[in-house]
């Protein structure tokens, strides 16, 4: 066979192999996040026109595309090899349009090749499928998601969970059940549940401040970002001014006053910059004040401390020195 025919061969393997690999990764994870025997839905495949697909809307999974210069690569790439893995889509009810559940990115490395049909596989998935097919690709294959995009996801898949219902030999309510959520969802990822709640309770936070969190880190720190989270999005709006300051970057003792100051989780902007001004001039006074201690050349006083014998011999007559100079 010729190397062409023989690479075309090895293409089309490597397609079979790595797309029943993720559409096996999201059945495993469906099965183990909802804890469903339904059977894993038949998967059409054909190339579908670029224009019948739309982002995934279903929930708020929170991931980015691509930033321009990553996405002009990617582009290049599968200008040269082609598309080695389908994306995954479902039919958008009632119309002849497509909802993407994997494969934003080569969407729009496709568009920006000037594709007009992309090879897809269409699934009839509900909500929750759906939601953990689009989360779970991304979080098991993109090592690069930020704290903010897994917060979503793993918030979103937490929902999904939770929609199942509640397991008849627990009774102890909803904290419970979440407690099992955050369990499965962690177990199957390999994170802590820790770090599932920490993720999630970041994605509380107003877009603005997500975006100062993610793109200028040293304005806001994860710490201090967590404490902003207990505020609810109105009282947010006052942090969003402080952390957008230049040069200026909120920590951990400041946010201590203001949430002395100004409990979460609702307090009033003016309240919340009085604060603020309060502990950043206490700042600045520290900053200036004076040292306790005066600091003299030794040398310059060697001869007086030979005869002295020893340093607080001559601040005692030093002292003498100054009372007497004052009194006069």
């Amino acid at each position: 066979m010729a190397k062409t025919g023989m690479n075309d061969l090895l293409k089309r393997r490597m397609a079979a192999t790595q797309q029943a690999s993720e559409l096996q990764a999201s059945e495993e994870a469906y099965e183990a996040l909802t804890q469903a025997e339904a059977p894993a839905p038949a998967a059409t495949a054909c190339d579908l026109p670029m224009d019948k697909l739309d982002p995934f809307f279903t929930a708020d999974i929170g991931f980015r595309p691509y930033p321009p210069a990553k996405l002009e690569a990617f582009a290049q790439q599968l200008a040269e090899e082609g598309l080695i893995e389908r994306i995954i889509v479902r039919p958008v009810p009632n119309t002849d349009r497509y909802e993407i559940l994997a494969g934003h990115n080569r969407v729009a490395a496709g568009k920006l090749n000037g594709w007009a049909t992309i090879p897809t596989q269409i699934l009839e998935a509900d909500d929750d499928r759906a939601v953990v097919i689009a989360t779970a690709t991304n979080l098991l294959r993109r090592d690069e998601l930020t704290i903010i995009e897994r917060g979503k996801a793993y918030r979103a898949l937490l929902e999904a969970k939770r929609k199942q219902g509640y397991r008849s030999d627990i009774t102890s309510g909803d904290n419970r059940q979440k407690f099992l959520a955050r369990e499965v969802v962690a177990q199957f990822f390999g994170v802590t549940e820790y770090e599932i709640r920490k993720a999630v309770k970041l994605t509380y936070l107003i877009p603005q401040l997500q975006d100062i969190l993610v793109d200028t880190p040293k304005r806001l720190n994860l710490v201090c970002a967590e404490l902003i989270a207990d505020y609810d999005p109105a009282s947010q709006e006052a942090f969003v001014e402080i952390c957008s300051i230049e040069g200026y970057a909120v920590n951990k003792a400041t946010m201590n006053h203001i949430i002395h100051a100004c409990p979460p989780p609702s307090a009033e902007r003016q309240a919340v910059f009085a604060a603020w001004r309060e502990v950043r001039a206490k700042d600045e006074q520290r900053t200036v004040a004076q040292p306790k201690k005066i600091s003299f050349e030794r040398k310059l006083f060697q001869p007086y401390l030979d005869k002295l014998g020893s340093d607080k011999e001559l601040e005692r007559l030093f002292l003498e020195f100054l009372r007497e100079k004052v009194a006069q």
